[in-house]
């Protein structure tokens, strides 16, 4: 049976807050590694699947720990992206309610500058940051990591991937006798030589059923498709999920911004997604899904990487993707707290045998997809042309005259003959179309 909050050694301020945020037993992660970042002095590794919890498994022992009367930079959170670390940035800030003296800073590029370097003057105790952003304004003598008495890095497999020097600079900058705490998904041997080279001695590993953590509430299929049907299967698909939120994962932002511009016209709400947007279209696209107002995102695995979305219906590989650990992040954003998900990968023939490598690297088993055949693929594409026609806005530069004669046509036909024939002469249109391609 799970222990409460309480008797993991967390603070009443916290459990308050917890309370506040209706957020009552811990995860099984959250558990076994809260205690020991609270009770131990030691460096902590923390290995658990995407949606395990990890967040508030160094949320809550950081704002413990810290003193909240010192005007030092004591805390600092390294993050891959701006989007994980705003999630972060905002679980921090919930959890920190009951105590009006903790002063949390973010420092992530993508946004001025200037405003961040007055943040700084506020003398916070918390920082949340990308590496980029946090390296520029060290440069400037604006900040000292001197004083840091804890180092957490988050998703630290993705920031080793790409970020490696960056985060060795950081590390420079930082006190030897500070406490890292690194939290991962997946372990690599690059990681496991860097804990070896940049941990203390005693590093204390936990870990939590990562055997089938993350996977065990998700339903893996796929399906096979010839490059000409690979959007009408799509499109299938994607219309029998409505009312449910999903995300699809591209390998490049070219294809993301042609998959987005498809699903526009086909009528679905969407929004893409990748670096190559400006920091304020992203917010905004990740506010609007967030939010419910877009159904879809169309995304790079960017978006595998701090993406928090409650019920998130279904994610889809529209690629496969290059690694094992990139399948776990992207469908890692599916199945969370508790909650049931599915993950379909969209694969063409001689991708079909890398279904194995997956299944035995992950501990995992697919199943094939059911795709839809020809008859329904044109029945679904009839109705989408249909939720089009309704949703066309009337053209307002038709003549009154026109529109007379053209009531005068078909005015000598019911409701039900008048859609038959209109239903007719798209279907022979359709046909005409494809027959010259």
């Amino acid at each position: 049976m799970s222990k409460a909050f309480s008797a993991l050694g967390v603070s009443n301020a916290l459990l308050e807050s917890l309370a506040q945020l209706h957020i009552s037993m811990p995860t099984a992660i959250q558990e076994k590694a809260i205690p020991a970042i609270l009770t131990t002095q030691e460096d902590v590794v923390v290995l658990a699947k995407t949606g395990a919890g990890k967040t508030l498994t160094f949320a809550l022992p950081l704002l413990q720990l810290i003193d909240d009367q010192s005007k030092k930079v004591q805390g600092l959170v390294l993050v891959p992206t701006r989007e994980l670390g705003q999630q972060i940035l905002q679980q921090l800030a919930s959890f920190a309610q009951t105590n009006s003296n903790i002063n949390i800073v973010d420092l992530f590029g993508g946004k001025p500058i200037k405003p961040q370097l007055e943040e700084l003057k506020t003398n916070p105790q918390l920082l949340v940051a990308t590496p980029g952003r946090l390296l520029d304004i060290i440069k400037k003598g604006a900040l000292s990591l001197k004083d840091i008495a804890y180092l957490v890095l988050d998703e630290a497999d993705e920031l080793l991937n790409g970020l490696k020097e960056e985060v060795g600079h950081i590390l420079k900058a930082t006190p030897q006798q500070r406490r890292t705490l690194l939290f991962t998904a997946t372990t690599t041997g690059a990681l496991q030589q860097f804990i070896h080279n940049n941990l203390k001695n005693n590093v204390l590993y936990i870990e939590a059923e990562m055997a089938t953590k993350g996977h065990q509430a998700i339903d893996h299929q796929y399906v096979v498709v010839t490059p000409i049907e690979k959007l009408a299967v799509l499109l299938h698909f994607l219309s029998r999920q409505e009312g449910r939120q999903g995300i699809i994962f591209c390998k490049t932002k070219a294809a993301v911004n042609k998959l987005a511009k498809k699903l526009a016209i086909n009528k679905f709400s969407s929004g893409a997604l990748h670096g190559s947007l400006t920091q304020a279209i992203r917010d905004r696209v990740m506010n609007q899904f967030r939010e419910g107002h877009l159904q879809i995102l169309v995304a790079t695995d960017l978006a595998a990487r701090g993406l928090d979305v409650k019920e998130l219906g279904y994610v889809v590989n529209y690629h496969l993707p290059d690694t094992f650990e990139a399948y776990v992040h992207r469908t890692g954003r599916t199945a969370r707290a508790g909650a049931k998900g599915f993950s379909l990968t969209i694969l063409q023939e001689e991708e079909v045998e890398e279904i194995t490598n997956f299944e035995e690297a992950l501990g995992i088993k697919f199943t094939r997809y059911q795709k839809a055949d020809a008859q329904s693929i044109e029945d679904h594409n009839t109705l989408l042309w249909a939720k089009k026609v309704l949703k066309t806005k009337p053209n307002r530069e038709i003549s009154e005259e026109v529109k007379a004669n053209v009531k005068t046509i078909f005015h000598q036909l019911s409701k039900e003959e008048l859609i038959e024939k209109v239903l007719a002469y798209h279907l022979s249109q359709t046909k005409n179309t494809n027959s010259s391609n």
